[in-house]
């Protein structure tokens, strides 16, 4: 596995993008103070997921981002890429080049992404644990903080140590078990407290359950009492029906006959003659017989009322012919002539012409006056002869009907002889039904008292299947609508001549049940429904609860397994890399020796106030200690009688600490090391000392120096310059040693 490159886009002073390759095992980086070289090993202490923005010199996120100077604008995010070669497979990931990228923005919030796609800072912590690398620790050695891990705390110190060994990754697996562990626990007591919660309610319901499932069994009880008593009943009432019927059928028939009879009978002796069929066509045929008699009487008279006239008429018309037949009288003609000549001589004198044309009127009159005496007899003449012959008519028309009413008269008497005889034949037979209405009479008394005998057999049978009928529906109601079928259920059963008796303990023995069914009142199917949800509820705590206590004795395993695995290795880790310490102490130091040892510290938590003397007392009971595990540093230089730390100079401790450093990176070698002037106490004769262990670690490790020691620059084959202009940008200048000096040949 090798770092490829890193890529700085916006980070601190570098505005723009930014690409460092790394092709050597030695990589230097030189420039002045303030060029922003050490924002190289910041950037990568910041893309491997280092938290604290005062370790890279910031207090917040957007501290990290250009923020812009002279004709360069401040920008709104940074990133930092750094790009491995993968084809060794050590990250367990199925690609040939792994490129890790951390962007922050204005607002202060954090993207991480792997190849591009957007992931957890837990998945980059874990993704880079599995190599030894990490934010902080061992292969990121900055100036200042070479001295850290001979400052630090034994627990620190062995932390720092785990993480250099690759441990890390076992203390992040216990501690996520323990938070896996304590959410079990915490799930386990809810899961507890949620089955005692439904508890009682189970309780419950079990025992409206137990007397729901008493009461189907009773319903399944009264269900075969139902089938048998419905069979036989129904077999009973049809059987019952069928009997009766025909016990009723002939009594029936023989009474419908008699009723028959016997109305005829009786209307042939109540009838009385005048409402008989013969009396009645006899009294039509007298009143008719009369009515012609009475019309022929009237026509009579109206006969001879006629022939009166007539022969008044006949000697009227005698007279007026006689009488018109005499010559006018000379009298009457001389009267007429005087009274003209006495109107023409009283006119004479006159010459009115109007005068004149009156009396001319007047003599006309007089004419008219003279013939009209004469004319008067012959039109009366004519008057009378014509009355005569409609007198005439009249007579033949009332002749006419004269015959007719005498023959109708004569058809009428035909008529009543013959009814009076039919009528009389009538009258013997009535005095023969009388005798048949007696004995009918007597008949129909007895059928109509085995009828009503029968009747009542009905009646009662129509109450028992009324009876019946409301059985079933209740049947219907207190079981199911399965008692419908009750033939089918019993299709195989015998009809037997049992008493009547045994079927009325059956109904005895339903209504007992019913009862008992209606005492209970139960409704089983939302409390059975119920109780199943909260049992399947249960039993799925019950199985949960199981499991919680599975996961929670596997989580103690696991974290027992990790703790004694995490032990051995460390002890393993701490015996190799104390032989790669003392022999880089002893090539630092030219001599002595130095090791790593594991110790044990108790810690006071809290003292005891002592009230009467107003001091803290020394005693400390069990409870208020804790036992502190770590590593303790054990130097001897050459010539000197000095055996700890705190009696170092400042030189001794920074070999010290660079010693006891890539010792534990030759331990468990990073991908690559960062060393930010950790060489700048270094004298001449150590700073050559440090070179050479820099060519070992490049053995195992890559390097990149961040430097201003010439002696740890000739170590390396690319060298990288980082100037800063005037518009606050670091600019990257590089140069490949092995390029140089064949420019120089």
């Amino acid at each position: 596995m090798r770092l490829i490159r890193l890529e700085l886009t916006g980070f601190k002073s570098f505005g723009k993008k930014t690409t460092l390759s790394f092709d050597a095992p030695v990589t230097s980086i030189v420039g002045p103070n303030g060029s922003g070289k050490s924002n190289v090993a910041e950037a990568f202490r910041w893309v491997l997921g280092e938290q604290s923005l005062k370790s890279l010199r910031g207090k917040r996120g957007e501290d990290l981002i250009f923020n812009g100077a002279g004709p360069a604008g401040r920008l709104n995010r940074a990133s930092v890429s750094v790009v491995f070669d993968n084809t060794s497979k050590r990250f367990n990931v199925d690609f040939d080049e792994v490129t890790i990228t951390r962007t922050v923005y204005r607002d202060g919030s954090n993207e991480y992404s792997i190849n591009g796609s957007v992931v957890r800072l837990k998945d980059i912590i874990e993704l880079l644990g599995s190599v030894s690398l990490g934010s902080t620790g061992h292969h990121i050695i900055s100036q200042g903080e070479a001295d850290r891990i001979l400052n630090a705390s034994i627990s620190e110190r062995k932390e720092m140590i785990e993480e250099a060994l690759g441990l890390k990754v076992y203390q992040w697996k216990i501690a996520d078990s323990e938070k896996k562990l304590e959410k079990t626990k915490t799930n386990i007591k809810e899961v507890e407290s949620l089955r005692r919660e439904i508890a009682p309610h189970i309780r419950f319901l079990k025992k409206q359950v137990e007397k729901i499932e008493k009461a189907d069994e009773m319903r399944r009880e009264l269900k075969q009492l139902y089938f048998e008593y419905l069979k036989r009943e129904s077999l009973y009432v049809l059987d019952k029906k069928n009997v009766l019927t025909d016990k009723s059928s002939a009594p029936e028939a023989e009474l419908a006959s008699i009723s028959l009879r016997l109305a005829e009978a009786e209307q042939t002796i109540n009838r009385d003659v005048t409402e008989s069929r013969f009396a009645g066509e006899l009294s039509v045929t007298e009143r008719m017989l009369r009515e012609a008699r009475a019309k022929k009487d009237d026509i009579s008279r109206q006969l001879g009322r006629l022939e009166g006239l007539i022969e008044i008429k006949s000697e009227q018309a005698t007279q007026v012919a006689d009488d018109s037949d005499k010559p006018v009288a000379l009298s009457e003609v001389k009267k007429a002539m005087f009274e003209i000549e006495e109107l023409i001589n009283s006119k004479t004198h006159i010459d009115n012409i109007s005068i004149l044309q009156q009396t001319f009127k007047d003599i006309k009159n007089l004419f008219r006056t003279f013939l009209d005496k004469f004319e008067t007899g012959a039109n009366h003449l004519v008057d009378v002869k014509s009355a005569l012959i409609d007198l005439e008519k009249d007579k033949q028309a009332l002749e006419s009907e004269f015959n007719l009413l005498e023959k109708n008269e004569k058809e009428y008497l035909d008529k009543e002889f013959t009814l009076k005889k039919e009528l009389e034949n009538e009258r013997e037979a009535t005095r023969g039904a009388e005798r048949e209405v007696f004995e009918l009479r007597a008949r129909k008394i007895e059928l109509k008292s085995i009828l009503e005998s029968i009747e009542a057999e009905k009646k009662t049978l129509r109450l028992e299947e009324e009876n019946f009928k409301r059985e079933l529906d209740e049947g219907i109601v207190l079981v199911d609508r399965e008692i419908l079928d009750y033939d089918r259920f019993m299709a195989d059963f015998v009809p037997d001549n049992e008493p009547r008796e045994r079927q009325e303990d059956r109904r005895r023995a339903i209504e007992r049940l019913k009862i008992r069914l209606e005492d209970m009142g139960m409704e089983g199917g939302d409390v059975i429904e119920e109780y199943k949800e909260v049992t399947k509820r249960d039993e799925f705590l019950t199985t949960e609860l199981e499991d919680l206590f599975k996961t929670e004795t596997s989580l103690l395993t696991v974290m027992v397994d990790l703790r004694e695995k995490l032990a051995v290795e460390f002890s393993e880790g701490i015996n190799k890399i104390n032989k790669e310490f003392n022999n880089f102490f002893s090539l630092m130091f030219g001599g002595g020796n130095a090791s790593l040892d594991l110790v044990e510290e108790i810690k006071r938590r809290r003292g005891i106030f002592n009230l009467e003397e107003g001091e803290e007392s020394e005693d400390v009971s069990v409870q208020d200690q804790e036992k502190e595990v770590g590593i303790d540093i054990s130097v001897s230089l050459p010539r000197k009688k000095i055996k700890g730390l705190q009696m170092l100079s400042g030189g001794e401790r920074a070999l010290t600490s660079i010693a006891l450093l890539f010792a534990m990176s030759q331990v468990n070698p990073p991908p690559f090391l960062i060393l930010d002037e950790t060489d700048a106490a270094l004298d001449e004769a150590n700073s050559r000392k440090y070179g050479e262990m820099i060519e070992g670690l490049a053995k195992h490790s890559q390097l990149i120096v961040i430097t201003h020691n010439r002696e740890t620059m000739s170590r390396a084959s690319i060298l990288y310059g980082v100037t800063m202009g005037s518009d606050g940008v670091s600019k990257l200048l590089s140069i490949k040693f092995d390029d140089a000096s064949q420019w120089a040949k």
